[in-house]
């Protein structure tokens, strides 16, 4: 896909390789704007007469909710289809009949997909921009985005940390789009924490070395908890593998009210949500925890400011 260079408008946005450190201070400035102006009762019409369709063939709450609720906040409308009982997917229609059916009546396209390169599938087949939502096991961008902003806005910073990601890392895309966000950063150290039958694919761990980053790996939490700046719990993928796996995968990194008190003061506890049992209930109280209002709540302003910056000049 194309490179961003400074210019949003009219881009599909697929993958985070796309985007550079100048781009990302472009959409990181406009979100902060954009949370700004909420917290102070403003009111934006940015997006008037401009239309999103929501094009979810996967389960979604937070993602799907803030696209709309992104569009919204900016006067746009909207075209949710969460599902795909009810379309015509289910008596055949091929994707890319789908895209050009949607394309006819909106201006930009949310697309979230089981199988991965999709997103990529979907954008080149449409003549507006195409935001990838996630796309099977490759990425999911806007995540990954609203992470580092999330990390930037707790610490003031996005160079010099050391982050652990835990979890499924093999089939996990929020992880993939992190890691790759996270290496284009100066002096950063990324530890891969997973159960051995879920590494970090070796194609994302060549991207973050060619990067810069230094990789490390470890085999429990507790390894690095007291040195990390961000730990970055993931769920193990129960969709994506045969349930005798996943049985075995299930509950390999489960981060505890205790372990989280151990961690530095100024640290991070994120999760992309949602949790099924890797972080127990009495982390959620912890300062150190952002997963619940933080990067939930960044995410509708992350994707204000892509939708505006891709449809707008």
């Amino acid at each position: 896909m194309k490179k961003i260079n400074g210019d949003f408008f009219n881009k599909s946005i697929v993958s985070v390789d796309q985007f550079s450190k100048a781009d990302i201070e472009i959409l990181f400035e406009l979100a902060a704007e954009y949370k700004k102006g909420i917290s102070n009762g403003m009111v934006f019409n940015d997006l008037n007469g401009k239309i999103l369709t929501a094009l979810f063939y996967e389960p979604s709450s937070r993602t799907i909710g803030s696209f709309l609720g992104a569009m919204q906040r900016l006067g746009g409308g909207i075209i949710p289809i969460h599902g795909i009982l009810n379309t015509s997917v289910v008596k055949g229609e091929i994707l890319t009949d789908t895209i050009n059916i949607f394309q006819s009546y909106s201006d930009v396209i949310a697309i979230r997909h089981p199988e991965a390169g999709a997103a990529e599938i979907a954008a080149k087949a449409a003549y507006i921009p195409v935001i990838n939502a996630g796309d099977g096991t490759g990425e999911h961008p806007t995540q990954g985005l609203l992470d580092l902003f999330t990390i930037l806005e707790k610490l003031q910073r996005t160079n010099n940390l050391k982050v652990a990601i835990v979890g499924d890392l093999k089939y996990g895309r929020t992880a993939h789009s992190l890691s790759k966000l996270i290496s284009i950063y100066p002096k950063n150290t990324l530890y891969f924490i997973s159960p051995p039958q879920s590494p970090m694919p070796d194609e994302v761990v060549k991207i973050v070395k060619k990067n810069g980053a230094v990789v490390k790996t470890a085999k429990s939490i507790e390894e690095v908890l007291k040195t990390i700046d961000v730990l970055y719990m993931t769920r193990v993928q129960k969709e994506r593998m045969e349930e005798e796996v996943y049985e075995k995968m299930k509950n390999s990194f489960i981060l505890t009210g205790k372990m989280a008190r151990a961690m530095k003061k100024d640290s991070l506890i994120m999760h992309p949500l949602p949790r099924v049992g890797e972080i127990t209930m009495d982390v959620d109280s912890n300062p150190r925890a952002m997963y619940l209002k933080h990067q939930m709540r960044n995410g509708m302003f992350i994707r204000m400011a892509l939708l505006r910056l891709v449809l707008k000049k």
